[in-house]
């Protein structure tokens, strides 16, 4: 019998949402995706949705792999949301305007946002973070 105990749930979904977050950001992502995900217009658009596409689907086979090989039970509809919450996260932080003007107006660095591997690690930093919230969705 496969257990949901939400503890249980809660970490390993995170867990493999990591995972699956690192593979597919830094091996599944094309160059072109990330060269132009954070285009102004149709065509930054479409390649975010590109990336954000093949992010979900490696998010959702690795989460179909718990079963398997854990006595672990996860919930369809719960799941379903988790996953949108990582994906329209994804996006809206992989379009790169909106992280940057959240960063101004929180008073960041500029010279460390640039120059400094700033954005990058607000960037995934703040993908951890939704992780976490897509993780407590699911186990919820």
């Amino acid at each position: 019998m496969l257990s949901s105990d939400p503890v249980a749930v809660f970490a390993a979904v995170f867990a493999t949402l990591y995972a699956a977050h690192q593979f597919a950001d830094h091996w599944v992502q094309t160059q072109c995706q990330s060269d132009h995900k954070g285009s102004p217009g149709w065509r930054g658009r479409a390649a975010c949705a590109a990336h954000v596409g093949t992010y979900t689907l490696t998010a959702a086979a690795a989460l179909a792999c718990l079963p398997l090989f854990l006595d672990l039970a996860l919930p369809v509809g719960p799941t379903v949301a988790g996953l949108a919450v990582s994906g329209l996260s994804h996006y809206w932080i992989d379009r790169r305007r909106p992280l940057r003007r959240l960063a101004d107006r929180l008073g960041k660095d500029p010279g460390w946002l640039e120059r400094g591997g700033g954005l990058y690690a607000l960037d995934q930093s703040a993908h951890v973070a939704c992780l976490f919230v897509a993780a407590l969705v699911v186990a919820a």
